[in-house]
């Protein structure tokens, strides 16, 4: 009866904390300056919910919780992903977007549920905040992946784009090929998941605060 009690209790928990994190990301998507033109875009801790889930329960049920909100990150990105099997610009050969599905969202957004892991290692304020930066550079790595392999064509378009800083030819005369592909990756990338990062290990620090949290010490 207790187990029964337990996971039902994370049950309701995952659900609120999932329909949380999608809510933070869908209002987020809906301010221009957070996205950027080509894909991405920061939020303000949106994955901070899951992140929890995963230190209040477990690795085992972080994972299960991430890779629910990878589903929905894929139901609420629908013209993105439909695009890369549509006809047009974004088009891919159907088993290279299913990759680029599997990598930029199954693993990206999956990989949250190792939030978690520091979880009775440290006092609870240092183990979330490491656990989200953990977490979400996971997920950075990932897109970096994906990116590099599936978009590095885009680079030395990108690099020589009107109104992009002056060391883009630095970095088109240094860099070729795979190199300058992962470099396009990197940097695009981390135009908004190194701010993510930031923001959702700030407000990790005011979270921990919260008494349901703590009690999970040593739980």
């Amino acid at each position: 009866m207790k187990e029964n009690k337990k996971r039902t209790e994370a049950l309701t928990v995952s659900a609120i904390m999932i329909a949380f994190a999608v809510s933070i990301s869908a209002i987020c998507a809906a301010v221009p300056f957070l996205n950027l033109p080509f894909g991405g875009g920061f939020t303000i801790a949106s994955m901070l919910p899951i992140i929890i889930v995963a230190y209040m329960y477990g690795t085992k049920w972080g994972i299960l919780t991430a890779f629910a909100y990878s589903v929905m990150q894929m139901l609420l990105g629908f013209n993105t992903v439909s695009s890369f099997f549509l006809p047009g610009d974004s088009q891919m050969i159907w088993w290279r977007a299913l990759i680029v599905l599997l990598v930029d969202y199954v693993i990206a957004y999956t990989v949250l549920g190792l939030g978690g892991i520091f979880r009775n290692r440290f006092e609870t304020k240092k183990a979330i905040v490491l656990g989200s930066i953990v977490a979400i550079s996971l997920r950075y790595l990932a897109h970096i992946v994906s990116g590099a392999v599936f978009f590095g064509a885009w680079a030395e378009w990108f690099f020589t784009q009107d109104g992009f800083p002056a060391w883009g030819q630095a970095i088109l005369d240094a860099f070729s090929g795979d190199a300058l592909a992962i470099v396009y990756s990197i940097i695009y990338n981390g135009t908004y998941m190194i701010p993510e990062i930031i923001i959702t290990a700030i407000v990790a620090c005011f979270i921990t605060r919260i008494p349901q949290i703590k009690m999970r010490d040593n739980g």
